[in-house]
């Protein structure tokens, strides 16, 4: 991969974490937010009773849907390869389920019935006030989960991985003839499989590069001299 491509593929994976992170924190936000208010009408002189239906009850899915795609984000960090391209798959059904839920949840008679749950008062459900301001933040962070699951699932496997500079990429580690030039050598080489304890194979008597046996050795000269009348005796 190309410097460029690289760069390309890190801004991607950035801007899809954040996406998917927004996406969530928006899903969230709005659940716990009033989307319609209304009133009961009591019989007889009763005052009419307030009552209000919030995201949660609205539309139940899309705030689970908030949750898991929090839970996303640290899919997205852990996985690479195959495993981005699914957990990408599913981020994505999140967030078409997240927009079904704010659709369904938004309809006139799903809150009529959203309100009759949420209040105790037996009387006449009057016209809903809709704040249709949290059920649009809501169907917003469910599209840019759709859009950022959609993302990765086709372009996750190119993505960096959090873990990949901590690959062993299986070289043998190079080591002296002597062993180990450090203890990190020492490991490498104990990772691959070698015994860094064990002694060079024996030369014999030739030199280490396969020459000529060494004649520079003193000790060797003065024995060959000490030897030589002791040759010259013998009949």
């Amino acid at each position: 991969m190309t410097g460029t491509a690289a760069a390309r593929a890190k801004r991607e994976y950035t801007t899809a974490l954040a996406a998917t992170a927004a996406g969530a924190a928006a899903l969230i936000t709005a659940a716990g937010q009033t989307w319609a208010t209304g009133t009961v009408e009591m019989a007889g002189p009763l005052a009419a009773a307030p009552v209000e239906v919030d995201g949660a009850a609205a539309a139940p899915g899309a705030a689970a849907m908030g949750w898991a795609g929090l839970a996303a984000v640290a899919a997205l960090l852990a996985t690479r390869g195959r495993a981005r391209t699914v957990a990408g798959a599913l981020l994505a059904v999140f967030g078409a389920g997240a927009l079904v839920g704010v659709w369904s949840g938004t309809r006139a008679s799903a809150l009529n019935a959203s309100a009759a749950e949420a209040t105790t008062a037996q009387g006449d459900l009057g016209a809903l006030h809709v704040a249709w301001g949290w059920p649009a933040l809501a169907a917003l962070g469910g599209a840019v989960l759709l859009a950022a699951g959609a993302a990765a699932a086709l372009r996750g496997p190119g993505w960096p991985a959090m873990g990949s500079r901590y690959d062993r990429h299986g070289a043998p580690a190079t080591t002296s003839q002597d062993g180990p030039a450090d203890p990190a050598d020492l490991w490498k080489s104990l990772d691959a499989g070698e015994d860094p304890t064990a002694e060079p194979a024996a030369g014999g008597g030739s030199a280490p590069d396969g020459g000529a046996p060494d004649n520079d050795d003193p000790d060797r000269d003065r024995a060959r001299q000490a030897g030589a009348p002791a040759a010259q005796k013998e009949p």
